[in-house]
């Protein structure tokens, strides 16, 4: 079932409606011999190249948001760690507060990222509450014998988290250049028809029901790399195999 998801990801209606659109151009030149020899080149340049490096760019940007997601968590350990082992018999309900600190951190982080843009500035507000409330926590710890030296290691790990928080969100905001979307976009639709003479032109050299089998592959290799390019682009929308996910239950659990 996994592996006819995967393929599904990348392969789907507009793959269907751009792959009927380079047979009826192809079938239209074939039949009134419309007929060139254009240069296979040009998709390279004009589309291959572009996609590519548009899946690098959101493959990097991915990698950066994992790297920093494992910042928050590490650091949000490492307080309730603080509170575990620094002070000396610490009551249960601290251990229990940070932990509901800390949940509520990572459910807010989860509405931020996985609502839409439109909605960042109140989704966040709820993410900068709970930092605040981390901070008034650790701020509790002193009156429970947190030497001052601990107190400020334990807001430098806050301070760490909210760094690695707004690097993520700045890679939430800002994507691939929406004009390079649109240029792909475009070219996608507009080169398997226009290559229908090239096709046409083509055909001669194959045996008989194959002359569709070269706009075919066309089509779909060019939706396929553009589709994986849009699932990466948001690494948080829950819609691809290898977007970022934020297990809070897993992280709360494990704490202990």
């Amino acid at each position: 079932m996994k592996l006819f998801k995967r393929i599904f990801l990348i392969i789907n209606w507009k793959t269907f409606v751009i792959t009927g659109l380079a047979i009826a151009s192809t079938a239209f030149c074939i039949h009134f011999e419309i007929k060139a020899d254009f240069p296979l080149t040009l998709i390279g340049t004009a589309i291959v190249f572009p996609i590519v490096f548009s899946i690098g760019g959101a493959y990097k940007r991915r990698e950066v948001a994992l790297d920093e997601y494992g910042s928050i968590k590490a650091h949000g350990r490492a307080l309730y760690f603080a509170v575990s082992h620094w002070l000396e018999n610490p009551p249960e309900n601290l251990k229990t507060e940070i932990k509901t600190n800390l949940e509520n951190l990572l459910n807010s982080l989860t509405d931020v990222f996985t609502n839409p843009i439109s909605e960042l500035e109140n989704t966040e507000k709820k993410v900068y509450e709970n930092f605040n409330n981390i901070s008034l926590f650790i701020k509790t710890l002193r009156s429970h014998g947190l030497p001052s030296g601990e107190a400020s290691r334990s807001n430098q790990f806050l301070s760490k988290m909210m760094i690695s928080f707004e690097r993520i969100k700045h890679i939430y905001q800002y994507r691939t250049p929406r004009t390079l979307r649109t240029y792909s976009d475009i070219f996608i639709i507009a080169l398997p028809i226009i290559y229908g003479p090239h096709f046409a032109h083509s055909v001669t050299s194959y045996s008989y029901g194959l002359q569709y089998a070269v706009p075919i592959m066309f089509s779909v290799i060019l939706v396929a790399l553009d589709n994986i390019q849009s699932h990466l682009e948001n690494p948080f929308d829950q819609q691809g195999e290898d977007d970022v996910h934020i297990n809070v239950e897993k992280f709360i659990r494990n704490l202990d």
